[in-house]
């Protein structure tokens, strides 16, 4: 009887999970339909800590509802956008993005970053299109609609963790903690204090989740790029909750269920099913284009092995991905992400001269991944851009030579500076060769600062959208093709 029970549980959970399956299936067939008089594209807009997603969005919603900035959108250099609007959010259960408190924080009286994505947010934004040439008289204006879906970065870290099991995230987490030295040290000892072959003890696993998660908090500080799981440091409602009060802890001989190191194995299970899969399925899988912004300049900025962690993170989060070209079908059978822009922002900090050469690095941190992403037929292209543009370029003369400065009002203290950051090496293997081999610091020759500007203050004189460099190149890539 007691097994016959049993059966007929488990056949009950899964006739639940046949239907949930099923309904998804119907809802997104009956927005596949829906979509073919009206097309939508699903934008996904991500990036690590410091990427600036939330000025990426902001720029790009008013310079495409202002359009006077954008002339390569060849829509718009070609006159063929009539009309562009914001749209009710589509999605009930999802929040706004909150674009015009964003747009006040940058062009108030005392213009300041706005706050960074801390939650998933999606805004709707409308192009309206009319044909040219033979077409022109065929048929009539067509709209476009754009989601763009805003989600933390952090989050999507997580995403290589449905791949591990608690045993193999916990040995790659102590042992990349061990090259992170003193800032990790609290946390390690606090974990050399304990038995995973133990009772668990309530009070004692919340002290080893807090050491932990104090030990993520001080790693991005330093910055570092791979500090998951990222709910840790951007836990919402999850906070204290036991989904996210584990941490990562050496494997005993034998596991028990009511051990520590049990009771940690199955809430990182349960941080995998009810967290993590949650927003692949819902949120994350629907995506038609994304695009990933590197706070580079960033990295090489903290050094070595910020660009080595760096360089590591993309690699996982893209394997994540699912690259390549949709057909009618994919509302059934699964979206496939089409095109991935890889954006090094923040490139108003250094002189044009230099954008070149930030791009190609990008292009080496990321080729193996953009490698891959190509071969399953999905678009690609790096560049660098500046959803903002927070300095003016200008020359100066220093002992006989010529020197490419960026001015700027410096954040900390509100002086305007104009100053030479560095210079970046033509080849990217300078870079990426000694963040490979664990050095501490760059070779010499190499030397990077990258100063922390503010917006830059209102004028008298009006401007239309938002001065930016290249956010009309990355709105030709993503949507181009669909205008």
């Amino acid at each position: 009887m007691i097994g016959a029970r049993k059966s007929s549980k488990g056949n009950r959970l899964g006739i639940a999970d046949i239907a949930d399956q099923i309904a998804r299936v119907i809802d997104d067939t009956q927005s596949g339909a829906k979509e073919m008089l009206e097309p939508v594209v699903r934008i996904g807009v991500t990036g690590l800590s410091r990427a600036g997603k939330t000025v990426f969005i902001t720029s790009l919603v008013a310079n495409l509802l202002d359009r006077t900035r954008m002339p390569q959108l060849k829509a718009q250099s070609e006159g063929r956008i009539t009309a562009t609007f914001l749209q009710p959010q589509p999605d009930d259960t999802i929040p706004r993005f909150a674009y015009e408190t964003h747009l006040q924080a940058l062009n108030s009286t005392n213009p300041h970053w706005p706050e960074s994505t801390s939650s998933i947010s999606q805004l709707r934004i409308s192009l309206r299109t009319r044909p040219v040439g033979l077409l022109k008289s065929l048929r009539g204006p067509s709209t476009l609609h754009i989601d763009i879906v805003d989600y933390p970065g952090e989050w999507l870290l997580d995403l290589p963790l449905l791949k591990q099991s608690y045993a193999e995230w916990s040995e790659a987490a102590m042992q990349q903690a061990a090259v992170r030295g003193d800032l990790a040290k609290d946390w390690l000892e606090t974990n050399l204090g304990c038995d995973p072959s133990g009772a668990l003890d309530e009070p004692e696993a919340q002290r080893l989740a807090a050491a932990f998660t104090s030990y993520l908090r001080a790693a991005r500080q330093a910055g570092y790029s791979n500090c998951a799981p990222g709910r840790f440091l951007l836990p919402g409602d999850l906070n204290g909750s036991p989904a996210l009060t584990f941490a990562p802890l050496p494997r005993p001989s034998k596991v028990r269920s009511k051990t520590l190191y049990g009771a940690f194995e199955h809430r990182f299970e349960a941080y995998k099913k009810q967290v993590i899969k949650p927003f692949f399925r819902n949120h994350f899988a629907k995506i038609d284009r994304q695009i990933v912004l590197v706070d580079a300049l960033g990295a090489i900025d903290h050094g070595p092995a910020a660009v080595e962690d760096l360089r590591v993170a993309l690699s996982e989060i893209l394997t994540s991905f699912r690259p390549g070209k949709n057909h009618f079908l994919s509302a059934i059978t699964g979206k496939k992400v089409e095109k991935i822009l890889f954006a090094a922002t923040k490139a108003d900090h250094i002189h044009h001269t230099q954008h070149p050469k930030l791009a190609g690095f990008l292009e080496a941190l990321l080729s193996d991944a953009k490698d891959a992403a190509n071969w399953k037929g999905a678009q690609t292209q790096a560049l660098s851009l500046a959803a903002l543009r927070a300095t003016v370029e200008q020359t100066a003369k220093h002992e006989g030579e010529t020197l490419e400065l960026v001015r700027g009002v410096l954040q900390d203290d509100g002086k305007e500076v104009a100053l030479h950051p560095g210079d970046l090496p033509a080849d990217p293997a300078r870079l990426l060769t000694p963040a490979r081999q664990g050095a501490e610091q760059w070779p010499e020759g190499i030397s990077y600062i990258l100063p922390n500007f503010a917006p830059p203050a209102a004028t008298d004189k009006v401007m239309n959208g938002i001065a930016h460099i290249r956010m009309d190149k990355a709105a030709e890539f993503l949507i181009g093709d669909k205008l």
